[in-house]
């Protein structure tokens, strides 16, 4: 008896732990993110410097892909989590701090660095947690992500209330990352050192050449990144200038689609476990596109409301479920996909924009709906893991 309550209660404590990192992640992204208006007042920053200041923190994300692979190789996901998180603390903190607008830049980009790692790392510990326990918990612990950024912004709401120094902000909030690593690290799960049989097979002379399943994983957190990111940039202008909502709707089309996704990623993971990754992935995506271009067609507030909602509800659980998928390929995999997905988050919304600026807005989110619908196209060339068990204390 006494073991049917042990791999429970160790699965929540680490569980907790995961979680702590995804929160910690949004939590630190949001705040320097929070306090844009002030840093590009203090650094006397021009509108061109501000977007080059943005795409650095993608870029350096984007471009860890060869280091990621190499550190999680050698110190393993949890070691790796505790670097890199450091890494963030101490680089806010030396954003709070920067005498210039070059200092500044080649912050963000390491700071895109260390998040590229992070992010990696904590996946590979949620697909651990999986696999170690047989239970589904990836889509809530991205959700934590979103509750880390939802602190954030109440935090910077609070102190600028009292102060508007940034570095007292950002000191404030290091001591707030560094609690949540000090409760974290310790509970992370231990790493497994066996080489996924795929790794063994497409190594040569010291380097994993990516297999076409990791590829189809790839181009589907791409397009699903896509979807994602254009729908936070753009559906609020496609509210303002296409549907022509009233100015105190046009912030409905982005709080729709969070809202939505959030709620469903606290309930996916038990939709994972009745129905499996692939079905999820499949339907949900090709109920993102499909729910988007019927609003496309019909118009009106309240069809493109519910499109933008079909979207969020769609694409909840598609990165968690690639992010568990590719985690069972290695740390190779896993870093490129990583990559991949954060190469569509940034290309997505400029490629879109220039859509739009060629054609329209309309075709532009068009270009969305199809992004959602290639995730379902590519989810069908991907093995999936069958349906997690459900946990042993559920039958009593």
């Amino acid at each position: 008896m006494l073991s049917v309550f042990r791999v429970p209660s160790e699965f929540h404590r680490a569980r907790f732990a995961i979680a702590g990192l995804f929160c910690f992640l949004g939590f630190q992204y949001a705040t320097w993110a929070a306090r844009l208006p002030a840093l590009k007042t203090r650094l006397d920053m021009t509108e061109e410097e501000l977007g080059l200041l943005l795409m650095a923190c993608g870029a350096g994300a984007a471009a860890s892909f060869p280091l990621v692979a190499v550190l999680m190789r050698r110190l393993g996901s949890r070691r790796l989590a505790f670097v890199s998180a450091l890494c963030l603390a101490a680089l806010l903190l030396a954003l709070s701090a920067a005498p210039n607008y070059p200092v500044a830049l080649l912050i963000i980009c390491l700071d895109g660095v260390a998040v590229g790692c992070l992010n990696v790392a904590m996946n590979a510990q949620g697909a651990a947690l999986e696999a170690r326990y047989q239970r589904t918990a990836m889509a809530q612990l991205h959700a934590t992500f979103s509750a880390g950024s939802l602190g954030a912004a109440l935090l910077a709401s609070g102190i600028n209330v009292l102060t508007s120094a940034v570095t007292a902000h950002f000191a404030v909030a290091a001591a707030i990352l560094a609690l949540l690593l000090a409760y974290a690290q310790p509970r992370l799960l231990t790493d497994e050192r066996q080489q996924p049989e795929e790794e063994k097979k497409t190594r040569r002379g010291g380097l994993t050449l990516p297999s076409a399943l990791t590829l189809w994983m790839g181009c589907a957190m791409a397009f699903g990144t896509v979807t994602e990111g254009a729908m936070n940039d753009w559906s609020a202008l496609y509210m303002e200038d296409v549907v022509k909502a009233s100015e105190h709707l046009v912030p409905m089309g982005i709080a729709v689609v969070s809202v939505v996704m959030v709620l469903a990623r606290l309930m996916a993971d038990s939709w994972r476990s009745r129905w499996g990754d692939a079905r999820i992935v499949r339907l949900g995506s090709a109920l993102a596109g499909t729910g988007l271009a019927l609003a496309l067609l019909a118009g009106g507030v309240v069809p493109t409301l519910i499109g933008f909602a079909c979207v969020g509800l769609g694409v909840a659980a598609v990165t968690p479920c690639i992010y568990v998928a590719a985690a069972a390929r290695g740390p190779e995999a896993l870093a490129l996909v990583a990559a991949m997905g954060t190469t569509g988050l940034l290309a997505g919304p400029a490629l879109i924009g220039f859509v739009a600026g060629a054609t329209s807005l309309v075709w532009g989110m068009a270009l969305v709906a199809a992004s959602a619908l290639a995730v379902s196209l590519c989810a069908t060339r991907i093995s999936w893991n069958a349906p997690a068990a459900e946990p042993v204390e559920a039958a009593k």
